[in-house]
């Protein structure tokens, strides 16, 4: 199959476990001791515990070796997606690089596809997104992705290669689409987290993932994404699932946030960094986006859950 995942997170693990029911995988660790420990116990004891690696997954932290294979699979941050890429850039160099992560890039304004495009032009470029969990992935249960990628023949190669027996892909050449879907989702999510950590309700919450949602379309139309896509898997699907499970990191942010709670400071959570690069940009392009601006003033500590909750409830009286 002659494909290799680069990040050995519980995503990165959990995609290779499944791509290894296709054939022979590589995953790439960034440490010596991570690859070996993962080697040796045939486990990812720290990201994804309790989830067997198959015979077909080789750990290792050569990098040289792990880029051979013709599709690299990139589970690294978002916020970290350009410094990897100007890193290993002879390596990835005309590689087809398919991005797992969702955000916007904070200094640049620019989701995964373009960041790849611009640190490699030459290289060939997907994105894969959609409702999905780590364990759930790693499990064996049915997952629907949506696999991102503006030319159709690497995107029907890549559907077919990325396939699995319980990874069913999507494929759209919206790639802005995709991008902000998956990457907006995450805000409405850290929005949702406070309502629910603040004891607000499920009424409350039905609510913001509504308007939440149209936001999101707000700001992707205006940027040149296509309605159908943000109705897909990229879009609501992923928003529905973030929004109202614990094991979404940017729901469990605002469940902090929403009770007053100190947040672990070494969990990645994608939408905080997203949430300020929206604002900014819908700011320059004079789009309204009213939860994503509570959501900065919730990160930032000048706005308290009732605070936020107020603002939005004072809007000017519309229609829908």
């Amino acid at each position: 199959m002659n494909v290799s995942v680069l990040g050995a997170g519980a995503f990165g693990t959990a995609l290779a476990v499944s791509l290894a029911g296709n054939g022979p995988v590589t995953l790439w660790a960034r440490s010596r001791d991570q690859a070996d420990a993962m080697q040796q116990a045939r486990e990812n004891t720290g990201r994804l515990p309790g989830v067997s690696l198959p015979e077909a997954l080789k750990v290792t932290d050569d990098f040289q070796m792990a880029t051979q294979n013709r599709t690299l699979l990139l589970a690294v941050p978002m916020q970290k997606l350009r410094s990897f890429l100007n890193d290993h850039s002879d390596a990835l160099q005309g590689r087809a690089l398919v991005a797992c992560c969702k955000g916007i890039e904070l200094q640049t304004g620019l989701g995964p596809i373009a960041v790849m495009s611009d640190v490699l032009p030459d290289a060939r470029t997907a994105l894969l997104t959609g409702p999905s969990f780590a364990d759930d992935i790693a499990r064996g249960l049915p997952t629907a992705l949506t696999l991102a990628c503006a030319g159709t023949g690497l995107g029907e190669s890549l559907q077919h290669d990325l396939t699995t027996a319980n990874l069913r892909l999507y494929r759209t050449t919206d790639t802005i689409g995709a991008e902000l879907g998956g990457a907006l989702k995450n805000v409405m999510a850290i929005a949702c987290g406070t309502v629910m950590g603040a004891g607000l309700g499920d009424s409350a919450r039905a609510a913001l993932m509504t308007r939440g949602y149209a936001e999101m379309q707000r700001f992707a139309l205006a940027c040149g994404a296509q309605p159908e896509t943000l109705a897909g898997l990229s879009g609501f699907g992923d928003l529905t699932l973030t929004c109202t499970s614990d094991l979404s990191r940017n729901y469990r942010l605002g469940l902090s946030l929403g009770r007053s709670e100190a947040f672990d400071p070494s969990v990645t959570v994608e939408g905080a960094a997203t949430a300020y690069a929206v604002v900014a940009r819908a700011e320059e392009m004079a789009i309204d986006m009213p939860i994503s601006r509570c959501v900065t003033g919730l990160l930032d500590g000048a706005l308290t859950p009732d605070a936020a909750m107020a603002q939005l409830l004072a809007r000017p009286l519309k229609e829908e």
